[in-house]
Parts: C-alpha cells; structure tokens; sequence
C-alpha cells in the first residue's frame, strides 16, 4: 500500500493504484498514482519519443514512455520500480522510478467527474467521486466513530440486535410510511426499530444497540434529510428517568469523537479544515419551553402552530450554548405531549410535557430520546388519546402485558452526525449511496 511506502527502505518495489495525474515533459515523465491509502509520484527518467539503434533497450523505453502518454485519469495500473527517498518530493518525500508499467483496466477519456461539478453530477458517478481522499476519508470516520460507540455498549454489556424492516403496522403512526406489496397483502418499511427495541426490553436483554437503516417517507429536499437513512439507536432498562439516557448519549458521543480525533484529526484538519472537538461533560440542557423564551429574547420567535421548535431556533440556542458554555451540544428536554409519540413517558403531576430530548450538534438536531411509557393501563390510555386504535397495536401492547422494567433509549441519524462533525453543507456527501425524493439510483 502506498501509505507504507514512507517506513519502506530504498529498493525494488511494485504498486498499484489509479492514475491522478501526468506531466509528460521532454525529458521526462511524472504521474501522481492513488490507492486507497494515499498518493505517490512515480516518475519516468528514461523518456524515450522515437526508436534509438544504439540503445539495447530502445524498444522497452519507447513502449514505456508511449505507455504513460497515453495514461488516461482514473486508469488502473501495476508499476514496478525502485523507491527512492526524495525530501524535495513534497509528495510523502518518497518517489518511484519507473522500471515495467502495466495497464490493468483503462479508463474512459471523459471522465464525467471534474473538479467544479455540482453534487447532483457527483451522486450520479457516485463511485466516481467516493475515489476522492475527501469522501474515503468521510467512510473511515463512520468506521472509527461506530467502533467506539460499539465499544461503550460491549464495555456495558449491550447485546447487538438487527429489527426486521419490513413491518406489519406503523411504528408510530401512518404518517410518512412507505407501502409494499407483501405476498397477497401489505407491508411497510420500518420508520424506526422503536417497537422492537422495546420488545427487547420485555424479553429481559437489558441495554441494546442497532445500527440499521431507517426509512422515511417524507418529501423533503432540504440538506439533512433522506428517505433512508441510517440509524444508530439503544434502548436500556432500569432507568429511573429521561436523565440515564442522556448520560448514556454523553459517553457514546465523548467516545465517538475521541476516536475520531485521535485517529483522523490531522486528516480532517488537512482535508476539511475542520479541528475535531472533543465535548466536556455533561453536556448543558435546557427545557424546550425556556430555550423557546431564550431565542424570543435574542430576537426570534418561533413560528411554529405547535408546541415543536424549528431549525432556526435549534441554530439560535446553539449559537447560545456556544457562546454561554463554549459546547457543541445541548440536550433540549421535557418536549410536549402534543408534539410527541404516544410512547413517551410523561411527567408525574405534569401531563402536559415528557420525559424526552432532542439532541442538538453545531445548530442541527440529530437524536431524540426518552423514557418510555412501561404500564399498560397507561400506555393504552395513551394511545386511544392520540387517536390509535389499540387493535392495530395489538402486538406491541402485548409486551407490556407480562412485565415490562422501566426503559428508555434513543435513536440518532448517523449520516447527520457526520455531516455536522466534519462541516459538510449536504448529508448526500456523508452517505455512501444517497436515496431521497428524486434519487432511487446509483
């Protein structure tokens, strides 16, 4: 791999890898090659345009100079050669010369990616534009950051589960549900795990953890949102309130990045400018009612008919966070239960808000969470109340028949947090293939 190259001692070496770039010059050749792992520069000293008598190898020098002439952007190639430790070679301070070059699989000469084409052209060669050391860098974060968050669940004794996705009710209501065809009847992609991660919780597994795809059918075209997405999301018993979940959110989140900054920082700094921030703990939190009032009297009102906040207001109290407790994130808490599932738990005393939370990073929501409802008188009561019907939740209302702990857990939109994490304007650049309104393919 070309990223060892550097701890490698001068000697015969062979690589492979696609061509970046080349400068054919008079007297010599230079191409810049790409593997996953980073760039080298290969170079040709022996240039040679047209047949020499007096040279023995006249035929392989003109093979081979006609050979890199002709190399096309994106081209796969095996070379073999000699590496020289170069410190004037801003490239690695390594370079290769070349001995033998062979064409792997050639490519076309329109590449149909350049350099200034706009995001849409990008999804459309989305294989294309994931060869960019920006967008495999984006694909190791997701690697590094999942590892850690799994890491804090195994040290937790959390029991991995995969939910089915295709479901035989909504899960929360029939609002944004995509309908398919299931043998003679119908079926509906899961909008979230939510029900059987609390299934788990009556089956007596204690703290658990998904990370799977989400659907959503919802036609919005704004930078954070997709019809499928992937969600990670836990679910754990023996709490005593919304305020366990969120400290399990806290370590997975404080882990996630310290992972990442350690592993990545110098890489993201470089290829994004982005200086990974590592959260103190805890993190602030703020009813949603009093961060409403705080964003009122800096000057904005939400607009909203309901009791919800809207992204405005989420960039507002962040840019109060920010400058108030210098932090990244903030739990905004004790949503209503007006604009919240039937599920949510609600305050004792207080029927009117929940045990529940959005989380808040750099300005965007990317998680909510809760304590959920556990007694079944309530969690009927509850349902009827916001229009179900019981019979439809027939097999989710019969976990809580045979005792259920007390339990809550989250659910967090991945793409979303990477899209925050390395400064990206649009989720379409941190999820490896896109699907929204108008996007069925790659």
């Amino acid at each position: 791999m070309i990223k060892d190259l550097a701890a490698r001692e001068d000697g015969p070496v062979r690589v492979s890898g696609w061509v970046e770039k080349v400068r054919d010059q008079r007297y010599v050749q230079f191409v810049v090659l790409r593997d996953e792992s980073g760039a080298v520069q290969l170079v040709n000293g022996g240039v040679l345009r047209e047949p020499d008598p007096e040279n023995p190898r006249s035929d392989i020098l003109l093979d081979r100079t006609s050979t890199i002439a002709e190399l096309t952007h994106g081209t796969f190639i095996t070379v073999t050669g000699e590496l020289q430790h170069n410190e004037r070679v801003k490239l690695g301070g390594v370079e290769i010369q070349i001995e033998t070059i062979e064409v792997v699989a050639r490519a076309l000469p329109d590449n149909p990616v350049a350099a200034d084409s706009g995001l849409d052209v990008r999804m459309d060669w989305r294989f294309l534009d994931l060869r960019r050391p920006e967008q495999n860098l984006v694909f190791r974060v997701q690697t590094t950051f999942l590892n850690a968050l799994r890491q804090v669940w195994i040290e937790h004794d959390f029991i991995e589960v995969q939910t089915p996705k295709l479901m035989a009710s909504a899960s929360e209501s029939r609002a944004e549900l995509f309908e398919v065809e299931y043998f003679e009847g119908q079926a509906f992609l899961a909008q979230s795990p939510q029900f059987f991660k609390q299934m788990a919780q009556a089956a007596g597994f204690g703290g658990i953890f998904e990370v799977g795809p989400a659907f959503r059918a919802d036609p919005s075209f704004t930078s954070r949102h997709a019809t499928e997405f992937t969600s990670v999301d836990a679910e754990l018993s023996w709490i005593d309130s919304h305020e366990d979940v969120m400290e399990l959110h806290e370590e997975l989140i404080v882990a996630g990045l310290a992972a990442v900054k350690e592993k990545h920082g110098e890489a993201i700094q470089k290829l994004f400018g982005i200086e990974i921030e590592v959260p103190t703990r805890p993190f602030p939190r703020i009813p949603l009612a009093e961060a409403k009032e705080i964003v009122k009297e800096r000057g904005y009102e939400v607009p909203r008919a309901d009791a919800d906040m809207d992204p405005e207001g989420e960039r507002r109290i962040a840019a109060y966070v920010k400058e108030k407790y210098g932090h990244d994130f903030v739990f905004l808490t004790d949503y209503a239960w007006s604009i919240r599932p039937f599920y949510h738990m609600r305050h004792e005393g207080d029927g009117a808000l929940t045990k529940s939370y959005d989380l808040i990073y750099n300005g965007t929501e990317i998680s909510t969470g809760a304590q959920r409802e556990h007694r079944i008188e309530v969690l009927e009561a509850q349902a009827i109340e916001k229009g179900m019907d019981p019979k439809e939740l027939g097999f989710y209302l019969d976990f809580f028949r045979y005792g259920v702990p007390p339990h809550g857990g989250f659910g967090m939109g991945l793409n979303r947090v990477l899209m925050l994490m390395l400064g990206q304007s649009s989720i379409r650049e941190t999820t490896y293939l896109f699907r929204g309104p108008n996007r069925l393919l790659p």
